[in-house]
């Protein structure tokens, strides 16, 4: 249960075009629905979305590696959905949803799975927005 109920009255208002893309980037991710719903009230660590693991809690539909949960999840931080969590040491391997991340999940959790289901434009858009997006360094 979470410490504090979300009042829709304060909640952010965000780009068209930044929820469009973020929600893109998580129906073209191989994660379910299931990993937003959980993020919502809980963190959850990389080793929970890896392997047997990730299909058996049902967070993601095909078996990953861990480098390969991990860009998956940093490209779900870099359009807004997630954030890393942080304790006392500094940051830590498990990851929260965000205010953005919960409207992407509203979203999305109202939808039937045809159109839920990520169209050939829909994974070529993100693709090209993953190939394109500026280098950390980069501040031109």
């Amino acid at each position: 249960m979470p410490l504090a109920e979300p009042n829709p009255a304060l909640s952010i208002s965000y780009a068209r075009r930044s929820l469009n893309r973020a929600e893109r980037a998580f129906r073209c991710s191989p994660f379910r629905l299931a990993l937003l719903g959980d993020l919502r009230s809980q963190s959850i660590s990389i080793r929970q979305l890896c392997a047997p693991a990730g299909i058996k809690s049902g967070y993601s539909r095909r078996p990953l590696a861990e480098l390969q949960a991990e860009n998956e999840m940093m490209w779900l931080i870099a359009v807004g959905l997630l954030r890393r969590e942080v304790d006392g040491q500094g940051l830590t391997d498990s990851f929260r949803l965000t205010p953005m991340g919960r409207q992407v999940f509203e979203q999305l959790s109202g939808l039937t799975p045809a159109q839920y289901r990520p169209t050939l434009g829909d994974h070529l858009y993100n693709a090209w927005c993953r190939w394109m997006r500026s280098p950390s360094w980069w501040h031109g």
